[in-house]
């Protein structure tokens, strides 16, 4: 996959994170993630670039780069499609270095929190049970291959898209970015990066309080099957619910109590309020620096969240 180095150097050191509008190259917002932006950069069309400006330098770049490669590689041992895509550590004078992950980009109305509100029934319920079998693959792969290899996986909707929307095949993963996976049960990426996006006065709140839960939730098939049924509150869908609750429970392993709609709607409640609570501090934090000490603030925070 064919990346313009030039032009995204050109687009990093031009790049106003406070007014996207105002920057050199002319970019759009495709999505948001926790510790990255994904834009539209210039007028490719067919490469959506991930940018996460997180590094001190650049050998802790490349270290997470090739963590990104083999936690991919693992994805796709495991079973999963991936779309292809390549990794860019761009420099920037004065300034944090920043990892591009560029992916071939997928339209976004093929992703499936877009196509569970198009789809016909029969559809979405084929999507849903293609997702819970899929995310099953990752689970298979650990019991294969623990204690040496463990891998994560973050399941919600937004993280899987269909080539075509209509067919059953063709269901690809697409958030490779957080490459959270053990080795002889050692964790490969270094949790304080995940703290980089924090405001500073909440770091060690972080932390202290919710820094192992992230670390470790996306390990465990009972919270991730749970976090990808609660994203349907998220996305508008609650109908849907009751059903994916028994797709997933159909497929729980023995000794795991099954999910319920009441669980799933208590852990819904409760992670809204976290991430509500942490954006609002994280745009506290971009008016601190912004508007009284008259600092940049590298990262892009997206706007109202419906939920």
């Amino acid at each position: 996959m064919p990346v313009d180095d030039d032009l995204l150097r050109r687009f990093e050191e031009g790049l106003d994170p406070s007014d996207i509008g105002a920057s050199a190259v002319s970019a759009s917002i495709l999505g948001y993630g926790e510790i990255s932006t994904v834009f539209r950069i210039g007028d490719d069309e067919t490469t959506a670039f991930k940018r996460m400006p997180l590094f001190g330098d650049r050998p802790a770049a490349e270290a997470y780069a090739d963590r990104y490669s083999e936690y991919c590689r693992l994805l796709r041992e495991a079973g999963l499609k991936l779309p292809e895509g390549e990794t860019r550590i761009v420099e920037p004078t004065s300034r944090p270095v920043v990892l591009y992950i560029t992916q071939a980009r997928i339209p976004t109305d093929r992703f499936a929190h877009q196509l569970i509100h198009v789809l016909e029934p029969n559809d979405i319920r084929d999507l849903l049970e293609g997702i819970v079998t899929e995310i099953d693959k990752v689970w298979r792969f650990n019991q294969d291959r623990a204690p040496a290899l463990r891998l994560a996986i973050d399941g919600q909707l937004s993280n899987w898209a269909r080539t075509d929307p209509g067919e059953a095949a063709g269901l690809y993963f697409v958030d490779t970015s957080t490459p959270m996976y053990l080795k002889d049960g050692l964790e490969q990426l270094d949790p304080e990066l995940l703290l980089q996006a924090a405001p500073g006065f909440m770091r060690g709140v972080f932390r202290i309080f919710f820094l192992e839960e992230v670390m470790t939730r996306y390990y465990d098939p009972r919270q991730v099957f749970t976090d990808l049924t609660a994203n349907l509150f998220k996305e508008q869908r609650p109908d849907l619910v009751p059903f994916t609750v028994e797709v997933i429970n159909q497929g729980l392993g023995g000794g795991l109590d099954p999910l319920t709609v009441a669980e799933v709607e208590r852990y819904y409640r409760g992670d809204r309020r976290i991430w509500s609570v942490a954006l609002a501090m994280r745009r506290l934090d971009r008016w601190i620096k912004t508007r009284l000490q008259g600092r940049r603030y590298e990262f892009i925070l997206p706007g109202e969240i419906r939920r």
